[in-house]
This record gives C-alpha cells, sequence and structure tokens, in this order.
C-alpha cells in the first residue's frame, strides 16, 4: 500500500518559491488569455464580423482567464489559510468546485473548436455527414449557446449537490462532538461532490476525442493520396490538417495531465495530507492552460500578426530611444 509521510508545514522558502511560481504562472495566463481577448475584442469594437474560430477563441479566453484567477485563488489559500490539520475548509472546497465547472466549460467549447475544425478541414463523402459538416459550420453561435446551457445546467446541479452536502455534514457536526467523525463525513461529502461535477465532463470529452480522431484518420488519408498523386510539399490542406492537430493533441494531454493532478491532489489534500504534493499539482493546474494558450497563439494567423506588429512597435520604440541616447542634440517631440 502506497503510503506518504504527512506533510503538515512546509518552510518559509517553500511557500516563497511556491508564491513565486504561482504568481508567474497567474501573470503569464492573464497576459495570454487577456491578448487573445482583446484582439478579438477589437474586431468587434470595429464592428467587424468575427469568424466561428475567433468567437470560440474569445469565449474560451474570458474562461481560461476565470480560471487562472481560481487557480491563483487556490495557491494563496495553500500558503497563507490551509492548515492541514483541517484540510477541507468551506472556502477551499468552494474553490476547488467553481475550478471543476469553469474547466467544465473550458472542455466545451475546446470541444466546439474542434468539431469546427472537423467540419472545415475534412472533406466527408457520406451525404449526412456532408449534412452535419455543414451545419456545424453555420450554427457556431447556437453550439457555443448550448454548451454554455449544459455547463451552467452542470454548474447549478453541481454546486446544488455540493452546498446540500456541506449542508448536511454541518447539521451533523452540530450534534457530533467527535472531531475525527466529522472530518470523515467532510471528506466524503467532498469526495461525492468532486466524482459528480468529473460525471459533467464525460459528454464533451468523447465528442473532442470523436472529432480528433476523424482530424487523424482524415489526415492519414490525405497524406497518402498526396503522396500517391504529387510530391509538392506546399499543400494548404496539409498544413491546416497539421496546425488543427497540433492545437488539439496539445489540449488533449494537457487536459490529461491537469485532469490526472486534479485526480491525485484528492488523496494527497484528503487522505496523505501533503501539502507539497498538493502545491506541485496546483502548479500544474496552472501550467497547462498558459501552454495551451500559448499553442492556439501561435497555430491562428491573425494572433500571430497582432503578435508581430507589437513586436514590431517594441523594437522601433526602442530604436528611436536608442537613437535618441546617442544623439541628445535630437529635439524632443514631447
Amino acid at each position: 500500500m502506497l503510503t506518504l509521510t504527512p506533510v503538515i508545514t512546509v518552510s518559509y522558502e517553500v511557500k516563497c518559491a511556491f508564491l513565486f511560481l504561482s504568481a508567474l504562472e497567474f501573470a503569464v495566463g492573464i497576459m495570454t488569455n487577456t491578448f487573445i481577448f482583446l484582439v478579438n475584442f477589437w474586431d468587434v469594437v470595429r464592428r467587424q464580423p468575427l469568424s466561428n474560430c475567433d468567437l470560440i477563441l474569445l469565449s474560451l479566453s474570458l474562461t481560461r482567464l476565470f480560471l487562472h484567477g481560481l487557480l491563483f485563488l487556490d495557491a494563496l489559500q495553500l500558503i497563507y489559510f490551509q492548515r492541514m490539520k483541517d484540510p477541507l475548509s468551506l472556502s477551499y472546497q468552494i474553490i476547488i468546485m467553481l475550478w471543476m465547472v469553469t474547466n467544465q466549460a473550458g472542455l466545451w467549447l475546446t470541444t466546439c473548436l474542434s468539431l469546427l475544425y472537423c467540419s472545415k478541414i475534412v472533406r466527408f463523402s457520406h451525404t449526412i455527414l456532408l449534412c452535419l459538416a455543414s451545419w456545424v459550420s453555420r450554427k457556431v453561435p447556437q453550439m457555443l449557446l448550448g454548451a454554455m446551457v449544459f455547463s451552467s445546467i452542470c454548474t447549478l446541479i453541481c454546486l446544488g449537490d455540493f452546498f446540500s452536502r456541506s449542508g448536511f455534514g454541518f447539521t451533523t457536526m452540530l450534534f457530533m462532538n467527535n472531531t475525527e467523525l466529522n472530518l470523515q463525513i467532510t471528506k466524503l461529502n467532498f469526495y461525492y461532490s468532486f466524482i459528480f461535477c468529473t460525471l459533467g465532463s464525460i459528454p464533451p470529452f468523447l465528442l473532442f476525442l470523436v472529432s480528433s480522431g476523424v482530424l487523424i484518420v482524415s489526415l492519414g488519408r490525405h497524406m497518402r493520396t498526396m503522396k500517391a498523386k504529387t510530391k509538392d510539399s506546399h499543400d494548404p490542406s496539409l498544413e491546416a490538417h497539421i496546425k488543427a492537430l497540433r492545437s488539439l493533441i496539445s489540449f488533449l494531454c494537457l487536459y490529461v495531465v491537469s485532469f490526472c493532478a486534479a485526480l491525485i491532489s484528492v488523496p494527497l489534500l484528503m487522505l496523505w495530507r501533503n501539502k507539497i504534493g498538493v502545491m506541485i499539482c496546483v502548479g500544474i493546474l496552472a501550467a497547462c492552460p498558459s501552454i495551451h494558450a500559448a499553442i492556439l497563439i501561435s497555430g491562428n494567423a491573425k494572433l500571430r500578426r497582432a503578435v508581430e506588429t507589437i513586436l514590431l512597435w517594441i523594437q522601433s520604440s526602442l530604436k528611436v530611444r536608442a537613437d535618441h541616447r546617442a544623439d541628445p542634440r535630437t529635439p524632443d517631440l514631447c
């Protein structure tokens, strides 16, 4: 049986290192997702039509901003307020449950993105699949609305179940003086709420796997066709397949890693009370959405152009400042 030494308290140096890492991950996550949001929101301000992909990225960036805020609150809770002798305070449980439902909303949005990629890139031959792909391309706003409605329903159900169990646990504690038994009841209620919220992620995850699998099969079929017909290295369809799969497979890997980290953090918190292990899991959870946001920026032409524009502006500003320092006689226009 796997046993870990309980780490009830951690040193000041570990807390400082974890705080620095959490602040860095929070800053990177906020910067990348705010950038995605502002680039697409600027088109809305200028009353330019947003593409379906941009609409999904706009919604996803908003979800990720809230997600990073929750994870940073989680880190602060671990550093300053969490006592591992009583690990499941109500505030910590609320942060975890809100993280789970927000992460589920992000999964739905990424599933919509994978379905859009699938409908735009894959060449279907069957009539039903052609009609389905055409419907997905035309109904992205409705899909987003449906995903948000489903996520909201799951959120209400999960939070209702959580608070009902918490209320039952609180009522039980009023009539019992056994501290250890009260803690076991709290653990059991939190465990059931955690599993209940996890079940809501199964439908979007299955849809994501199916659409990503269709893209992989389509890529293999396309490569065989191109290999038999021509040796031209520049193929727009092949590049579109690769860019879409790079985004989706990276999300799949990062989602599995973050889900495993969240799953491992539960026994680390409830059974082994290992604070350092929980801190490592929270660090992994915060890193995954930031990495995926950077991959989305690198794979989107409009976002890449915006990054290049910003870098050119910074480079020109630095050059003007350096020229002004080299020749102090240059008049200051400001």
